[in-house]
């Protein structure tokens, strides 16, 4: 939700102005004493507000373009003032949706999480499916999540989710998904077989510390395996609207 905070440093971010935009960070983190409100009150939602202008073509590619990167500098200089709580000996591996063009929102998790006490692999985009498998099965994470803000991403997410139950390497992992594909759509997240989900980055952490772990599925030997659907579902439609 955008507020007039974001509003006001909205105005210097799409117009390019890297010394105004880190002034008015500089301002708030003085104001406010503390790097997590920045992060998720003013760096997080006008990261999802210029999303959301370029996808209405209220601003163009370049325009978009430089907003984000320097959204992602702030970030980046932010990142080491945040207050580290005292690890809690869970593990999280945090990755992209494929076809996923910027990586901010995944990276900010990885940020958050590591914060609050989570021992956190940041994997990025572009990663092919059977080595997220695999490296799901060294690290063996509580929680795998999946940002995605695209729509294009969403079969390929069900795929990665299809293949890491299927082969059940870490069977009592959730899989949480978060990103704007899936704040729009009401219910995407249960319809591609994922197990938690979180609208932010405050709200992802939340659900994680409360999660408990997996009950993997039990499955009698020589049962055929559930067929699942792979059609284009209204709620997908939804999103892409």
């Amino acid at each position: 939700m955008s507020t007039p905070m974001v509003h006001r440093f909205l105005e210097p971010l799409l117009a390019g102005n890297r010394i105004a935009c880190r002034q008015f960070i500089q301002n708030e983190l003085a104001r406010t004493g503390s790097s997590q409100k920045v992060y998720e009150d003013i760096i997080w939602p006008a990261m999802e507000r210029i999303d959301q202008l370029y996808r209405r073509d209220e601003i163009n590619i370049v325009t978009e373009h430089m907003a984000t990167r320097i959204n992602r500098s702030l970030a980046d200089q932010l990142q080491p003032a945040l207050q580290k709580n005292p690890e809690n000996g869970k593990r999280i591996l945090i990755m992209c949706a494929p076809g996923e063009a910027e990586e901010l929102g995944a990276q900010m998790c990885s940020d958050l999480f590591e914060a609050d006490g989570w021992d956190v692999y940041f994997l990025g985009g572009g990663v092919p499916n059977d080595e997220v498998v695999s490296l799901i099965g060294q690290l063996r994470p509580d929680i795998l999540l999946v940002f995605g803000t695209m729509p294009h991403g969403v079969p390929e997410v069900r795929a990665l989710i299809d293949l890491v139950r299927d082969i059940g390497s870490n069977p009592t992992m959730n899989i949480m998904i978060s990103g704007g594909v899936f704040n729009r759509a009401d219910g995407l997240w249960e319809e591609i077989n994922a197990d938690l989900f979180a609208a932010t980055a405050r709200e992802a952490i939340e659900v994680a510390n409360a999660a408990e772990p997996k009950i993997p599925e039990i499955r009698i030997p020589g049962a055929p395996k559930k067929r699942r659907r792979r059609r284009r579902t209204p709620v997908l439609a939804a999103a892409e609207a």
